[in-house]
């Protein structure tokens, strides 16, 4: 792998993972399109995927680190009464979105990973995406005259729901902060609330994921040059995650009404013409 294919691997991990346009679909199509003979599936590869993840995850860390922050302090019992109990219910919250995708990753972990190699499968799964990104933005306007719930409001059972629809992600082509969002919207929260919640549950998943192939990483046998490539692939996926997490939260707060349908739009043309292009 050369330098320009390490830094435009991680330019699109730090970008897609937070935009709701699926991190691994673009890994998946991205190769295929370009023309690169990039072995995914090889021991070397997965230094660098790891890194690319762990650069992601600190750079929502970073840029959340006031509500962690906040959310440690609370568990261990500082400040108010009111302060702790918040922390710790939010903490709770925090944890039951993630059990399913930890429970449902474990069961179909061998099922899915046939398809994350196949870029015809995932441009399909990126159309499927935009649809129900789509789908979610019309159901959100015929709720128009629904109040909307603040972050605040978030219940248990919101929390349970919105972790299973993070499950759909799994299949490649599938955003993870997209889904997220989508379910945090049918339970009625603001797209800034939603996207908020999306990027807390994001940090430990994607920290998670990286850390359950460290074991792996030790018998690799990887060599000093592939590290240094993945070290270069993590700062520059951190940068641009941190950069794009700015951004959203900005551009949620301001577009309430239709938020999600550039992005719509943006997967089933990108899906379609990755297909054709794929099959042509």
């Amino acid at each position: 792998m050369t330098h320009l294919q390490a830094i435009t691997l991680a330019i699109l991990q730090g970008a897609t993972e937070l935009f709701p346009v699926s991190s691994l679909g673009h890994a998946v199509v991205a190769p295929a399109l370009f023309g690169w003979h990039v072995d995914q599936h090889a021991p070397a590869f997965l230094p660098f995927l790891v890194m690319l993840h762990v650069g992601t995850a600190t750079a929502l860390l970073a840029y959340f680190s006031r509500d962690w922050w906040a959310l440690i302090v609370g568990i261990l019992g500082a400040g108010s009464s009111h302060q702790v109990s918040e922390s710790r219910r939010v903490f709770a919250l925090i944890v039951l979105a993630t059990l399913p995708a930890v429970v449902i990753g474990f069961v179909l972990e061998h099922p899915l990973r046939r398809l994350f190699g196949n870029p015809a499968v995932a441009a399909l799964f990126l159309i499927v995406n935009g649809g129900l990104l789509l789908a979610a933005e019309r159901l959100r306007g015929r709720r128009a005259n629904q109040s909307l719930r603040a972050l605040s409001s978030l219940t248990a059972r919101d929390a349970l729901v919105i972790g299973f629809w993070q499950c759909l992600a799994f299949i490649p082509g599938i955003s993870r902060s997209g889904a997220t969002m989508v379910g945090g919207l049918m339970r009625g929260i603001t797209h800034e609330g939603a996207a908020h919640f999306s990027f807390l549950i994001a940090t430990p998943v994607i920290f998670g994921a990286a850390v359950l192939e460290v074991p792996k990483l030790l018998h690799a046998g990887v060599s000093h040059g592939m590290w240094a490539t993945s070290v270069l692939g993590a700062v520059v996926a951190g940068v641009t995650a941190f950069a794009s997490t700015a951004f959203l939260m900005r551009y949620f707060r301001g577009h309430e009404a239709w938020a999600l349908n550039p992005f719509a739009y943006y997967c089933l043309a990108a899906g379609a013409g990755s297909l054709l292009l794929l099959l042509g």
